[in-house]
Parts: structure tokens; C-alpha cells; sequence
């Protein structure tokens, strides 16, 4: 028995078997629909240089002497 997923797509069920050329998703449509979210940066792997700082604000505190 072939394993069956959602489409990330549609969420309809596709077979996981050779008889389901555009697997993980239902059809052709699906797949462009999602390359084309990519593409427009509608999906995107996140980048670890792009979480906030763990290091406190600087301070505008003038009481330091210099």
C-alpha cells in the first residue's frame, strides 16, 4: 500500500507512488502555484543572520565619565 499525503498546496490527497508524477503535489498547477511563491519570496528559508541580537540596546545613559 502506497503511502498518501496532503498536496502542501491544496491540501488534497496524493499517492506517493510512481503513478503520481508531481508528488508531493495533486498536479502541475499546484507545483507552479508553489514555485511561484518562492520566487516571489512568498516563502523563504530562514536566515539565522536575521534573528534579533541577544545584546541589549546601547544606552544613551551621559552619566559614564569619559
Amino acid at each position: 500500500m502506497a503511502t498518501v499525503v496532503p498536496c502542501p498546496n491544496c491540501g488534497a490527497s496524493v499517492e506517493w507512488s510512481d503513478r503520481s508524477p508531481w508528488r508531493p503535489f495533486c498536479s502541475e498547477r499546484c507545483r507552479l502555484i508553489d514555485l511561484g511563491e518562492w520566487l516571489n519570496e512568498g516563502h523563504r528559508i530562514a536566515d539565522p543572520t536575521d534573528a534579533p541580537s541577544e545584546d541589549p540596546p546601547p544606552s544613551d545613559d551621559l552619566s559614564t565619565p569619559h
